[in-house]
């Protein structure tokens, strides 16, 4: 990694969450990193690089103007037609001041075309009103904010610590079920590598679209079977569904935007990861 960038000052919008607190961690020792948290639930109040935020009430301008962030990162959940206008507004001032916004976005802006993986080119087309939702921000960015947006792209993100692992290692545990999908075809990461991804291309400055997922592909109850065997001898109860009669595809790949070799993952690197002891390895 670079040395810390002292004129970078990033601003997490969903800075309490999953992946807003694990980036949040990766990257605090080297930028000016500031993060929003919407429930009291946690350390967060009481960390002054945290401001509460209410997407239905508060408005993000008061936060922007007074972290004035080089660096916007969307992480945030809630009521997705306030989100479109809290995107509308960091655009706008992003725009205004010379920000970078790096957008997380979904492998579901393709769950309308599952007959073969998707590329960063391939144009989106969604049946679902989450992918519909996320195609809609993508635009939005793209066309207000053209050379300083990244929308980033996810696939399956695991890791020992993520909440499906811990879903997995909890139905393993009480012999419950876990439903898999043993015709769908899916990438997949780990929260680990995503966080080393997003620090890389803050670092670089990179913008366009990224499709932060493994190189290559697996089935979908293949995946969680392997885990299961790296983490214990017992199994859940594997709940199998079959929503077609066919291969279909919730596979994202990187192809015509690629990071660093270094910086790309497998997915026997993502069982490996995902499949680790949580009780002796740290966590992000």
């Amino acid at each position: 990694m670079k040395q810390k960038l002292e004129k970078e000052k990033i601003l997490i919008l969903g800075g309490s969450g999953f992946i807003g607190h694990a980036l949040y961690r990766e990257l605090q020792s080297y930028f000016e990193v500031y993060g929003t948290y919407f429930s009291q639930i946690g350390n967060f109040s009481g960390n002054q690089m945290f401001f509460q935020f209410d997407l239905e009430q508060d408005d993000v301008l008061l936060i922007l103007q007074k972290v004035k962030p080089t660096v916007i990162i969307s992480a945030v959940k809630g009521n997705y037609e306030k989100q479109i206008i809290l995107h509308e507004s960091l655009a706008t001032y992003a725009s205004k001041n010379g920000s970078r916004i790096l957008f997380f976005s979904t492998n579901r802006v393709f769950d309308a075309k599952m007959m073969h993986p998707s590329y960063e080119k391939d144009v989106p087309l969604s049946q679902s009103e989450f992918g519909k939702f996320k195609i809609t921000i993508e635009k939005l960015l793209l066309k207000n904010l053209p050379g300083r947006t990244a929308i980033l792209r996810l696939p399956l993100v695991l890791g020992i610590n993520s909440p499906e692992i811990f879903h997995l290692r909890q139905c393993i545990r009480h012999q419950a079920a876990y439903e898999v999908y043993p015709n769908l075809v899916v990438t997949a990461t780990t929260i680990n590598k995503l966080c080393l991804q997003v620090h890389y291309i803050i670092n670089q400055s990179l913008t366009g679209i990224f499709h932060l997922s493994s190189s290559n592909m697996i089935h979908h109850d293949d995946l969680f079977l392997e885990i299961t065997e790296k983490i214990s001898e017992k199994t859940p109860i594997f709940k199998k569904v079959y929503t077609s009669n066919d291969d279909r595809y919730m596979a994202i790949l990187p192809r015509d935007n690629k990071l660093a070799a270094h910086y790309q993952i497998t997915i026997e690197e993502v069982i490996e990861e995902s499949g680790l002891d949580a009780a002796v390895v740290s966590i992000v």
